[in-house]
């Protein structure tokens, strides 16, 4: 893997609760293995509640969710309201092509910590008693009619540490040939 410097930390968030959105705070800590201290999502199996209800011995394939800043800016030319940590992200970032990195990417995520994509974030329904209409524009279909996932990433933490805005992300591609993010 070969590291470049690829954007920045806006905004982090968290929540201990099952709610759709994240407060946004000053600093959130990963932890190894299970995702970010606080939140309702951190755990080393499934934690989103659809997905204990089919296995809940599941590994976690979701325990950071990340957001490129950028689709806030595309979501509000296009009418919705949208901030970070609204769509349930614990990071906010800027400057970084979320959605093009192959799977198996590593973010450094400021001096310490270090994520591990496992894929794309597939919204749900839940999506549009947010604000109407944001499944759609979340979820468009391209060329040739296959959906196109932009709602964000997951990751794992590989190693943990503190995360702030204003941290610098550093992007670890895998060794090729490379497999393009599924949702998870």
């Amino acid at each position: 893997m070969s590291g470049v410097h690829g954007g920045q930390v806006v905004a982090v968030s968290r929540d201990g609760e099952h709610r759709f959105s994240k407060v946004v705070t000053d600093v959130i800590t990963l932890l190894a293995g299970l995702g970010v201290e606080g939140d309702a999502h951190a755990g080393t199996t499934v934690q989103h509640r659809s997905r204990v209800a089919v296995d809940p011995t599941r590994p976690n394939l979701r325990q950071v969710h990340l957001i490129h800043g950028e689709l806030h800016d595309e979501l509000r030319a296009g009418g919705f309201e949208v901030h970070p940590g609204d769509l349930g992200e614990n990071v906010t970032t800027r400057g970084l092509h979320l959605l093009d990195l192959p799977r198996g990417t590593r973010l450094h995520l400021g001096p310490e910590a270090v994520v591990e994509l496992t894929g794309l974030r597939n919204p749900c329904a839940q999506i549009n008693a947010f604000q109407p209409g944001l499944l759609k524009a979340l979820t468009p279909r391209d060329a040739e009619g296959n959906v196109v996932r932009k709602a964000g990433v997951m990751a794992v933490v590989l190693a943990g540490g503190p995360v702030r805005a204003g941290d610098a992300v550093v992007v670890e591609v895998p060794s090729r040939p490379w497999q393009a993010l599924e949702r998870v």
